[in-house]
């Protein structure tokens, strides 16, 4: 059982098919998008440990973001956010977390 419940938390978000054609934009998106909402992507860095914005850590919160966007109906990704690390996050590994708002745009 604890090797299971180790094995759940320890795995990073693999970026699903869907996942892969959703793409983060710097600049608002055209008029013709669609506004579907806000999206998270969440990854547990209890037992990794924290990697730091450039680990892995934050590549497995972009692809959960990516793939809840793409469960949305989305294909694009703006406003991409990261919430500032906090005291905490220096005792303890943190969750990596990014949020960001999920459109859908023509092709």
């Amino acid at each position: 059982m604890a090797a299971l419940l180790l094995a759940g938390c320890s795995t990073s978000n693999e970026l699903s098919a869907a996942g892969q054609s959703v793409r983060f934009v710097q600049e608002k998106p055209a008029s013709n998008c669609q506004l579907l909402g806000s999206a998270t992507g969440e990854q547990s860095n209890w037992l990794s440990g924290q990697q730091g914005d450039e680990g892995g850590s934050m590549r497995g919160a972009a692809n959960a973001l990516r793939n809840n966007a793409a469960a949305m109906g989305g294909n694009v990704i703006y406003g991409v956010s990261s919430p500032s690390q906090n005291l905490l996050s220096s005792f303890a590994p943190t969750a990596s977390v990014m949020n960001g708002q999920v459109y859908k745009c023509p092709n």
